[in-house]
């Protein structure tokens, strides 16, 4: 799994992409009970640090109309994930709860504070530094999340994610053009992905826009920001931000 800047012997846990879990160093994910045994592991590990009822597992496992035997099922895979992780790790009984050994790294909380220390780089021009954190951001937050999870708290966490994604992509855009030269082509990638994931986003035509124009392409600069200036009168009535008109104005000047 990924991580290799961490410490031998750290407790990681991948949820986006390949399901993936290291507990002290040794890897668990192969041995939890299937489907239901890494779905009870993720989910505890995003509900900690609070106590989860066994009936809060029961709807994030079976959803609001569980099968009569969920309860008893439910014990059975508490039982087998315990064994496989320790009951250090794997508290309670009536609740239950995860507590991760130390150092412990989840991918979306990594990828959480990664993108707010890069946009707080970007708000004190720290360019370098903000390219490094939103790359990180990116790597997890594109990938798919627990794509074996069909739940409404799987499918909130995949929002989160998407959000996440694109503001990660905003920053890296913004690093990479203010850094320039070498990584003006990474800028105007990044642009061009926010155009796709979030198409009526206009900083994505904003970052693009600007992207181009540095690279002297102001042609196809002033065709971006006619293609966002129809996509907003079609879509939303609307016409595009002060910001992205004054940059318009200024490519024509």
């Amino acid at each position: 799994m990924d991580g290799s800047a961490e410490p031998a012997g750290a407790t990681r846990v991948q949820l986006c992409g390949a399901f993936a879990a290291e507990v002290r160093g040794r890897r668990v994910d192969h041995a939890l009970p299937g489907r239901q045994g890494r779905l009870l592991l993720g989910f505890l590990v995003l509900s900690r640090p609070r106590q989860v009822p066994r009936e809060a597992l029961i709807e994030a496992l079976w959803g609001d109309s569980p099968p009569p035997g969920a309860p008893a099922a439910l014990s059975v895979l508490v039982s087998k994930v315990r064994a496989v992780v320790g009951p250090e790790v794997l508290r309670g009984r009536g609740t239950l709860s995860l507590r991760l050994p130390e150092p412990a790294y989840v991918d979306v909380e990594v990828a959480a504070s990664a993108l707010h220390t890069a946009e707080s780089a970007v708000a004190l021009r720290e360019w370098r530094r903000a390219w490094t954190l939103s790359l990180t951001a990116q790597f997890v937050a594109r990938r798919p999340f627990l794509p074996e999870a069909d739940r409404p708290w799987a499918e909130s966490w995949r929002r989160r994610l998407e959000t996440m994604h694109v503001r990660a992509l905003e920053c890296y855009a913004t690093a990479c053009l203010e850094l320039g030269g070498p990584e003006l082509p990474g800028a105007e990638r990044a642009a061009r992905d926010l155009l796709d994931v979030a198409p009526l986003r206009e900083t994505g035509h904003l970052l693009l826009m600007r992207t181009l124009a540095t690279g002297g392409n102001v042609a196809e600069a002033l065709t971006v920001y006619e293609r966002l200036r129809v996509l907003l009168r079609d879509e939303l009535g609307v016409d595009p931000c002060r910001e992205v008109q004054d940059a318009y104005t200024e490519l024509l000047g």
